[in-house]
């Protein structure tokens, strides 16, 4: 297993056809069965085609997880599991903890984790300077309790689970000083003296706090008893007692609740820093994938962002991957096309052989590491085998193909003619699909020196299911080129039975590059072309010379 590797993405191409899907999720299981591991995934970087959901609903399979990028997101950061505390809390222990966490944020969370706020420490200094805002205990009803525990006190009387409900925070003095300023509800700071203490209870304190743990005496708790007034002494004098009481409020009552700048586990690190260079705050909470509080994340953190791990199957062609790949580790490469145009910063395990499907280059490295394939497995290859060589009829298709084919059949328990009938099938059924879903079922993208052009295939059992497919996606390429910003488009329209193929395109001089490809006069907007069922081999090449030859001319 790689060192300090939480999980590789096993991911095919853009659009992905049944190698592409089948050939991540055989190859994840060959990795983690030689490995003894769990941390290779397979991938899907697009919506799957019909073909291929039937052969995943036909052994058993769910449609592998979507990956539309790979560039760090949060969850690749050091994210600071700093928990999150309840509302309740007073600003003074939210203080303490701050300063025993070496943090200056904290979230506040409900009991479901769901996060209802942030407090800074700026939060809580400037509520320590608003020396004048007397009434904040009453207004942000604070419970008795956060008044003993800041205090550090001892309640004679009362309940602490009850709270504070109104009044102002004053200091008792003398009787006479406290006639016009203390008010029923008022948390009084009193000393020792006797009168004092009485007369503040006189008046319908709320709180009677005795600072310095001056003595009370039992007539005064009487009275107080009668009065509803709670008690509260204190070692702290009444300087100290009256600096800190309001640091006993809830952090509820402070902290931020709207317009929270938060990010989740998948915000990309990027975007995170971006957000980030416009906010005055330092840190920012953190959500999980169902909107839980999991920690905090800071600037510096983003710094260390680690990359992900990828290993790329049945495409090496930038532009067929996902987005993000310059910003990942590509561990390895397997596949069966021509070397495109994917660099990787250091040395991976390249695999390309000229083979008809990457899921026969997976076969054999099954019996190479002398792993056994499980029969579901199996099912998978096999699909991806007869779909990729048009259950043999492609030119590309090789005789290792063949023998992996039938290899795979036997394990998967396959007759290979009446299931790729059932499988090719599936695949044509244009039921309920959209121009746009039969388009991107098998749709990539290429380049010649400065022109990027787009190459999609359907396979079909059935003339009349091809020409259905042709009224249905003809109309549709001058869009599709458009929202893929190609200047060329071309459409293969394949007959499996007949290996044969119909050409469709969009795009200025599309028409006279065909030409010129395949040697065909087109007709009504169709090229027609016998024996023409690869695109991989007979058509993607046929177009780069056609276009090299076009651009060397007009150089």
């Amino acid at each position: 297993m790689p060192e300090g590797i939480r999980k590789v993405n096993v991911i095919g191409h853009l659009h992905p056809d049944t190698d592409s899907i089948c050939s991540a999720i055989a190859y994840a299981h060959l990795k983690n069965e030689v490995e003894h591991t769990t941390i290779y995934e397979p991938r899907r970087a697009g919506t799957i085609n019909r073909e291929t959901a039937f052969v995943l609903r036909h052994f058993g399979f769910n449609e592998p997880e979507l990956i539309t990028s790979v560039t760090p997101q949060i969850k690749d950061t050091e994210i600071q599991r700093q928990g999150g505390i309840d509302g309740e809390m007073s600003l003074f222990s939210a203080w303490n903890l701050m300063r025993e966490a070496k943090a200056d944020t904290l979230c506040i969370t409900d009991e479901e984790n769901n996060l209802e706020g942030i407090i800074a420490v700026k939060d809580i200094a400037n509520a320590n300077m608003d020396v004048f805002d007397m009434s904040v205990i009453g207004e942000s009803h604070t419970c008795y309790a956060n008044i003993v525990d800041t205090l550090k006190g001892e309640m004679l009387l009362g309940d602490p689970t009850d709270r504070a409900k109104r009044g102002n925070v004053c200091v008792g003095t003398t009787p006479e000083m406290m006639e016009d300023t203390v008010h029923p509800g008022d948390i009084v700071l009193v000393t020792n003296r006797y009168e004092t203490q009485q007369f503040a209870v006189e008046c319908e304190a709320s709180c009677l706090v005795v600072c310095c743990s001056a003595h009370v005496s039992s007539k005064v708790i009487a009275s107080a008893e009668r009065h509803g007034c709670t008690i509260i002494t204190t070692p702290y004098d009444t300087y100290a007692a009256a600096r800190i009481i309001s640091m006993s409020i809830p952090v509820r009552a402070k902290m931020l609740s709207e317009g929270i700048l938060k990010v989740s586990v998948n915000t990309a690190v990027d975007d995170a820093r971006k957000m980030m260079a416009h906010s005055r705050h330092r840190f920012f909470p953190v959500i999980d994938e169902n909107s839980k509080y999991v920690g905090l994340v800071s600037s510096p953190n983003l710094l260390a962002a680690k990359k992900k791990h990828v290993i790329l199957v049945d495409h090496n062609e930038r532009s067929q991957s996902v987005e993000g790949l310059e910003q990942a580790e590509i561990m390895e490469i397997i596949d069966h096309h021509r070397i495109g145009s994917i660099e990787t910063e250091g040395p991976a395990y390249f695999r390309n052989m000229p083979v008809g499907c990457t899921c026969t280059i997976v076969y054999m490295m099954y019996n190479e590491n002398g792993v056994e394939i499980p029969k579901d497995i199996a099912g998978l290859m096999l699909s991806a085998i007869l779909s990729d060589t048009l259950a043999f009829r492609s030119p590309t298709c090789t005789q290792f193909d063949r023998d992996a084919a039938k290899m795979l059949a036997k394990i998967a328990d396959v007759d290979i003619d009446s299931y790729a009938d059932e499988m090719f099938e599936a695949g044509a059924d244009l039921t309920g699909r959209t121009a746009e879903e039969v388009f991107g079922g098998d749709f990539k993208i290429f380049s010649r020196g400065n022109v990027k052009f787009g190459v999609g295939q359907g396979s079909y059992m059935t003339e009349k299911s091809r020409k259905a497919a042709e009224k249905l996606v003809g109309p549709y390429l001058r869009e599709a080129a458009a929202l893929e910003e190609l200047p060329l488009v071309f459409y293969l329209f394949t007959d499996v039975k007949s290996s044969s193929s119909e050409m469709l395109w969009y795009g200025e001089g599309a028409e006279d590059i065909i030409s010129r490809a395949f040697d065909t006069d087109p007709e009504d907007g169709i090229a027609r072309l016998p024996g023409v069922v690869s695109r991989k081999k007979q058509v993607i090449p046929a177009l780069m010379a056609t276009l090299q030859s076009i651009q060397e001319g007009v150089d």
